[in-house]
């Protein structure tokens, strides 16, 4: 008999409670030519066995009420279904599983999960042995102890060769399966390691982009300030300066031919008027220029030499014993600061004899100085000097030099003593300066 005769002469009964899992195994089964019967559960399919008496049954381990285990042992007990091979679909998790097998007499196991190759493989490997009888006969019961549990088992040398086969070719799949795996995820890993590199790098370049994007908005906002301000300065100071300087001379227009004196008076504050509105829009120009370029970074001992240029000192002794070579990284405009500084100690010193210009570190602040021996500054006026309202009666110059060093973090405040010399400190941040340390 060949052996697709031998395949359709083979009636199998399936024992699954899952439907689903039920219907799969008779398709692949009646596609090899088998026939097949399907039942839910053992009670059911020991009925089907005692009317029908298949060739050989398949049934699932885990069924309710009575378990695929049971099935087989109750099939085994009985002389008219003992010869009956039973075959055991299990996941097969542990080795008890395969000593319980053995205990209840099954044949051998199908391994889940499992696709419509292995059972075809099963088929053509294991099918043609079932119903050859075990050379060794009906065995003496051998005790086993497995997990602190006794297990009597019966099957022959061939039965239990035949199992054995089964679960070294599953675990040798398995391995194989698993090696492919591993080498799966080790090429995974390193695509995953390039794909890490290329973030870490689009990440770099995200976090300079993000850099660059905030100083853009830093300088925005810094403009849109700036706008906000020369805004006021147009709508409010200029016209409040332009009507006051025409109240006067309509004043003096009103006096000239009754108190010419007083309408001259009156000339004299519409100029006064003329040279504020002046000063003002000179204002506007300087404020503008701040923030326009990329801060650099500058040699402070220059710095101070050129500031020299913009003021007279006369017999005022000036002094910069900053090092050469310290750098610090400002606005363009920086360089007004210091003269600005200087102008101020001049013309508001009084009884000033010396300028001096210095350094000092403390953490990881560092400052620049400059100090003098004139008459200094109020306590009540050391934060008013850096306004803008201040400056609409002094000059712009407190309130421009701390807009210009705000550019890049420097504060400057006033910690002289009134009566003893006007002090004014530079702070910068550590990454505002450099060299410092090294001269």
């Amino acid at each position: 008999m060949t052996e697709e005769r031998t395949k359709k002469s083979i009636k199998i009964l399936v024992v699954e409670d899952s439907r689903t899992q039920a219907e799969f195994l008779r398709y692949i089964l009646e596609e090899e030519g088998c026939r097949v019967m399907l039942a839910e559960d053992g009670r059911e399919a020991l009925g089907e066995i005692n009317s029908y008496k298949p060739d050989i049954v398949l049934t699932d381990i885990v069924m309710p009420e009575i378990d695929g285990y049971e099935l087989c042992r109750r099939i085994k007990s009985d002389d008219n279904t003992k010869d009956i091979p039973v075959i055991l679909v299990t996941q097969l998790y542990d080795p008890a599983d395969v000593i319980k097998g053995l205990e209840s007499g099954a044949d051998n196991f199908i391994i889940k999960p499992y696709e419509q190759s292995d059972i075809q493989k099963w088929i053509t490997n294991i099918l043609p042995s079932l119903h050859n009888p075990d050379p060794d006969g009906q065995q003496k019961a051998l005790s086993i102890r497995h997990s602190d549990k006794d297990y009597l088992i019966n099957a022959g040398r061939t039965q239990i060769l035949n199992i054995l086969l089964s679960t070294y070719g599953v675990a040798v799949r398995k391995n194989s399966e698993l090696e492919e795996a591993q080498e799966r995820l080790n090429s995974l890993n390193e695509q995953l390691k390039e794909a890490v590199f290329d973030l870490k790098d689009a990440n770099e370049e995200l976090i300079s982009e993000n850099t660059e994007r905030k100083r853009v908005e830093n300088a925005l906002a810094e403009a849109n300030k700036k706008l906000q301000l020369m805004a006021s300065i147009t709508r409010h100071d200029i016209l409040n300066q332009l009507t006051a300087m025409q109240g006067y001379i309509e004043i003096a227009m009103t006096l000239k031919d009754e108190e010419p004196d007083s309408a001259w008076e009156n000339i004299d504050k519409a100029f006064s008027m003329i040279d504020k509105t002046k000063n003002t829009i000179e204002f506007t120009g300087d404020y503008q220029e701040i923030g326009m370029h990329t801060p650099i970074w500058q040699d402070m001992h220059t710095l101070v030499m050129n500031s020299l240029k913009h003021t007279q000192t006369g017999n005022i002794r000036f002094e910069n014993i900053i090092p050469e070579g310290v750098e610090i990284y400002a606005d363009s405009m920086i360089e007004k600061v210091f003269s600005n500084l200087i102008e101020n100690a001049v013309r508001y010193g009084d009884k000033i004899t010396y300028i001096r210009f210095r350094t000092e570190s403390f953490g990881d602040k560092f400052k620049v100085i400059c100090e003098d021996d004139g008459v200094g500054i109020r306590e009540r006026d050391k934060e008013k000097i850096f306004s803008y309202e201040y400056g609409m009666n002094t000059g712009f110059g407190l309130f421009l030099s701390r807009e210009i060093l705000g550019i890049t973090g420097i504060k400057i405040r006033e910690t002289g003593k009134s009566g003893e010399g006007a002090r004014f400190e530079l702070i910068c941040p550590e990454d505002a300066v450099r060299n410092f340390g090294e001269e």
